[in-house]
């Protein structure tokens, strides 16, 4: 959300219903490591989840499209689907990645301390873990989105990160 990959005309606040955002899906490259794996944001399921819809240009679409599928389709990890998403109060129809739940990197729905014990310690080809949560955070504060799940969760890292013995780590 924070860091797109592709290159976009504008953003708008989005909502997206039938799904909402949740730490479900493993990072083995990006976030963590195959030995100590990290976690990152999915769609899953149910609720509803504020986010960001992006224009594109249209002479950009095929690459805003092969940059999504690269980062995104490598590894099957999320379902692509065209899903209504109201902007400034008008349905339109969007791109979504859905977190696959028959894919190798679903988590699943894990209690707070799991992904917080996670995140506190991946670290991967685009950094830490931590900034990842961070970063997040603060595009959903600048959007006026409080995600109290999320706030938890960093919570949590914060403690575990301050008080490395809370993560049963010596």
């Amino acid at each position: 959300m924070w860091d797109p990959g592709f290159p976009y005309v504008r953003y708008s606040p989005a909502l997206l219903r039938g799904y909402h955002r949740t730490f479900c899906v493993y990072s083995r490259r990006y976030r963590g490591t195959p030995k100590q794996p990290g976690l990152v944001l999915g769609l899953a399921r149910g609720g509803a989840c504020r986010g960001v819809g992006y224009l594109v240009a249209p002479q950009r679409v095929e690459e805003a499209l092969e940059a999504l599928w690269a980062r995104e389709m490598s590894r099957r990890t999320y379902q692509p689907r065209l899903l209504r998403v109201m902007i400034e109060h008008v349905p339109i129809r969007a791109l979504a990645f859905i977190a696959d739940p028959a894919g190798a990197a679903y988590a699943g729905s894990l209690p707070a301390e799991e992904p917080a014990a996670l995140i506190a310690r991946g670290v991967g080809a685009r950094g830490a873990n931590v900034d990842y949560l961070v970063n997040t955070l603060r595009h959903l504060d600048q959007l006026k989105v409080h995600d109290p799940h999320l706030h938890r969760i960093f919570t949590l890292v914060q403690h575990l990160i301050s008080c490395p013995s809370a993560s049963g780590e010596t």
